[in-house]
């Protein structure tokens, strides 16, 4: 069962910038499509990157041209670069296959971020 941890949240003032990053066990990591998902209090999860095994990557249009995914095979570890934030981010951030990829994997603990206007 491959475990998901995530990491480099926080509290941020509208325009700064974060990094999250999420670590995986299991040898498959690589093959494997990841994606970045966030779920706001009182909304569902939506899924806002993916990054391909190849390093191919997609966007949610309200992320465009401001986060950037991106993972180290050998650490098996996917990283989000966050920039210029918005308070419509605030959100529990988690890791998880791309569903185009692979079914879900078991759910992190989500790492909280928090960005104040």
């Amino acid at each position: 069962q491959v475990q998901l941890v995530e990491s480099g949240g926080g509290l941020v003032q509208s325009g700064g910038s974060l990094r999250l990053s999420c670590a995986a066990s299991g040898s498959i990591f690589s093959i494997t499509g990841m994606g970045w998902y966030r779920q706001a209090s009182g909304k569902q999860r939506e899924l806002v990157a993916t990054i391909s095994g190849a390093g191919w990557t997609n966007y949610a249009e309200s992320v465009k041209g401001r986060f950037t995914i991106s993972r180290d095979n050998a650490k098996n570890t996917v990283y989000l670069q966050m920039n210029s934030l918005k308070p419509e981010d605030t959100a529990v951030y988690y890791c998880n296959t791309d569903p185009r990829s692979a079914t879900p994997w078991a759910w992190g603990q989500g790492t909280q971020v928090t960005v104040s206007s």
